[in-house]
């Protein structure tokens, strides 16, 4: 009897893990303030999509190790994003003023593209990404506190009709970089 409640404990944590939104689904549309280059604009995925696929990244927070390395991977792939005709814009719970700083830094975003404050958690769920609440004490890479939940690193390539191509969790931030431009170089090569 133990080892089947174990069992479906498990499950449930496994299915909890993975319940981001699948290939296939509708692209939850998002406007919200986002930043590039250390500048504050509002940011609509509607518009994003009239120009071709956008990968669109969730990550944890700004100035964390493996958020910094995703920020920089996709800022030094971003030409071959670009060649593929797809844009792309990460998602945190960060607000807009860590992230007017984190897309301006060039070991990170470099200002190649844009960083959205999704501070109350509404589009990662909407991405049925798993939200988690502040962890108190925990600090950045640069010894500041973070005050802000944390939603897991998914990143969803959305093409122009609004349907997600691809969901992409449970890799490492380097890989998930790679893994999200052999998809949009795949698309490309379909159209």
């Amino acid at each position: 009897m133990k080892r089947f409640l174990l069992a479906g404990l498990l499950t449930g944590v496994a299915l909890s893990v993975n319940a981001a939104l699948k290939e296939g689904a509708n692209a939850p549309d998002f406007k919200v303030q986002a930043s590039q280059a250390g500048k504050t604009f509002a940011y609509s995925l509607q518009d994003a999509l009239k120009k071709g696929p956008v990968v669109v990244y969730f990550y944890p927070s700004a100035f964390t190790n493996g958020c910094n390395l995703q920020a920089h991977s996709f800022a030094v792939n971003y030409d071959k994003f670009a060649a593929a005709r797809a844009s792309i814009v990460g998602v945190s719970l960060d607000n807009i003023a860590r992230l007017n700083e984190f897309s301006a830094d060039p070991e990170f975003c470099a200002g190649k593209f844009p960083v959205a404050a999704d501070e109350g958690g509404t589009i990662s769920k909407a991405y049925e990404l798993t939200v988690r609440e502040a962890a108190p004490g925990k600090k950045d890479t640069r010894g500041n506190d973070i005050n802000h939940g944390f939603s897991e690193r998914t990143t969803f390539i959305v093409t122009p009709d609004g349907k997600i191509a691809a969901s992409i969790g449970g890799l490492k931030a380097k890989e998930n970089v790679d893994k999200a431009l052999e998809v949009v170089q795949q698309l490309t090569t379909r159209h």
